[in-house]
């Protein structure tokens, strides 16, 4: 007896529900392959680059620097930068803060792919036991034996199984290999938003020293008319 692949899949209900999930599979992983690809960033060349622009136009630079880049490291440090006044507690507790929301927004979808990674194999083991189910019922409705009468429901059961792998391998393979990515451009978030910081105090410092010079200034020039006033009125006594 010849079993026809395409009539079994058709009227298998579990097919049909895994048929539905791969979908949803290729999806999840193509946007996140997608949006991965849109926000990576050298985190060396960014560090680098903010560096430049502290020296040469200080934080004004630096935050117009990172608005023109809309990635996940860029938008932590523009959050501690647009912050600068509030001090440096705060600002490292603005730019954790703003890092935590890109984390979210890296890991979105990603419980997605975990979850068909974990379920697609139930699932083709169900339309297993449902293909034996009818293997049997069809035994029993003939009423004799041999491979012709069980044809079906066996065909019906490895496919179903073949199917639920099909699904659970790509998921689970796209989730381990997502969530490894997230964790790397998290760790040089935080390594990169360290750096920044320094090289913020450095350009802060460098900022703050022309002012204290003039502050210097102006008092050797308060005290110097003060010397020059009490010689004139030492004279003319």
């Amino acid at each position: 007896m010849e079993v026809n692949f395409w009539e079994t899949v058709r009227e298998s209900p579990t097919f049909i529900v895994l048929f539905g999930c791969s979908l949803l599979v290729v999806t999840f992983i193509i946007e996140r392959w997608l949006y991965f690809r849109r926000t990576t960033l050298d985190a060396n060349a960014f560090v680098s680059a903010i560096y430049k622009n502290m020296q040469s136009g200080g934080p004004r630079a630096c935050l117009q620097y990172c608005q023109t880049l809309h990635k996940p490291l860029a938008a932590v440090v523009r959050a501690g930068l647009e912050n600068l006044a509030l001090g440096e507690k705060r600002v490292q507790e603005m730019m954790e803060a703003t890092a935590l929301e890109e984390k979210i927004k890296l890991e979105r979808f990603l419980s997605i792919l975990g979850t068909m990674g974990n379920i697609a194999p139930f699932i083709g083991l169900l339309g297993t036991v449902v293909g034996i189910i009818r293997a049997f019922h069809d035994l029993a409705v003939s009423g004799s034996g041999g491979p012709a009468v069980v044809a079906a429901g066996i065909s019906e059961a490895l496919i179903a199984t073949a199917a639920g792998l099909f699904v659970a391998i790509p998921s689970a393979i796209a989730y381990n290999f997502f969530l490894r990515r997230v964790g790397t451009i998290m760790t040089e978030i935080e390594a990169a938003t360290r750096k920044v910081r320094v090289i913020i105090g450095i350009g802060q410092m460098q900022e703050q020293m022309p002012a204290e010079e003039t502050h210097d200034e102006a008092a050797g020039r308060l005290k110097r008319a003060t010397r020059v006033s009490a010689i004139r009125k030492t004279t003319s006594v």
